[in-house]
């Protein structure tokens, strides 16, 4: 299992307001009064629980920030409704769809999922499986 993961963004203003109403939908939170600047980025969490954290800063090394070729971030959604709205709401606030909702049987027979791409590129995924 991971603690965190971590995005770099060129657009920091543009990124953090795409998910923060993305994530939104699934329940995961920004904390409103963390500092501008602060080394460890911008970090969403579900309310009150310190990990799993996704989070997103300018790159360390000062280079641009790029999407990984085969790299996938994907978020688990409690419905299958959430997973719609996630992606929906990815949709109209930059995003770019790679797949609309719907039953992946290729995944496994109750993996329901949707795929989009965040205004710089990196590939996300919202899905539900079972209960």
């Amino acid at each position: 299992m991971f603690s965190h993961i971590m995005i770099g963004a060129n657009d920091v203003s543009i990124m953090v307001a795409f998910y923060d109403v993305v994530l939104s939908t699934l329940g995961l939170v920004r904390d409103p009064h963390e500092p501008a600047n602060s080394p460890a980025g911008h970090i969403w969490q579900r309310g009150g629980e310190r990990w799993p954290q996704f989070a997103l800063r300018r790159p360390f090394d000062g280079r641009a920030a790029t999407a990984g070729n085969g790299v996938q971030i994907s978020f688990a959604a409690a419905t299958r409704q959430d997973v719609r709205t996630a992606w929906r709401t990815a949709i109209n606030n930059g995003g770019t769809d790679e797949g609309e909702p719907g039953l992946r049987p290729q995944y496994n027979e109750d993996f329901f999922a949707a795929y989009c791409r965040d205004p710089e590129g990196n590939k996300l995924c919202f899905v539900h499986a079972g209960d």
